[in-house]
């Protein structure tokens, strides 16, 4: 490990473990050091978590026990909402489905308010095999003469 002064002292690597932002990963470290006891000095270790940018690793020496901990994995990008499709071979037709619907591939992707606008145009309709004929009609229904 490198210290401030320039000096280095070799540590011993107890886990590593991966955090956000500009260097990943830190490395808790155990540094040599010695206690002043009443009858001498005691050699203890002092531990610190430190970034890679202050360690040299040590060639032949093998890592795969450290105590690692990553992470966790982003979650996955929620679905817009909902999706309009045009109906092929009917002008001016289209049908809104649910994102997560198998038929609403190759649509395009709307929240909820664009969905709701989609299917008071002419033409259009909520798909009645996934939640947009269960979500979406009773939502323009609630909205029916106010306005």
């Amino acid at each position: 490990m490198a210290l401030p002064d320039g000096q280095s002292v070799r540590v011993r690597l107890h886990a590593r473990r991966e955090v956000a932002g500009l260097h990943p990963w830190r490395y808790l470290v155990g540094v040599p050091s010695w206690v002043a006891r009443p009858d001498g000095v005691e050699a203890a270790e002092y531990t610190v978590w430190v970034t890679a940018q202050q360690l040299t690793p040590i060639n032949g020496v093998d890592l795969s026990g450290v105590p690692t901990r990553r992470l966790p994995a982003p979650a996955p990008r929620p679905a817009p909402g909902w999706v309009v499709c045009h109906v092929p071979g009917r002008r001016g037709r289209t049908v809104v489905h649910d994102a997560a619907c198998r038929q609403a591939a190759g649509g395009r992707e709307l929240g909820t308010l664009q969905a709701l606008d989609a299917l008071m145009r002419d033409g259009a309709r909520a798909c009645a095999e996934c939640d947009a004929t269960a979500v979406l009609v009773p939502a323009l229904e609630l909205g029916e003469g106010r306005g």
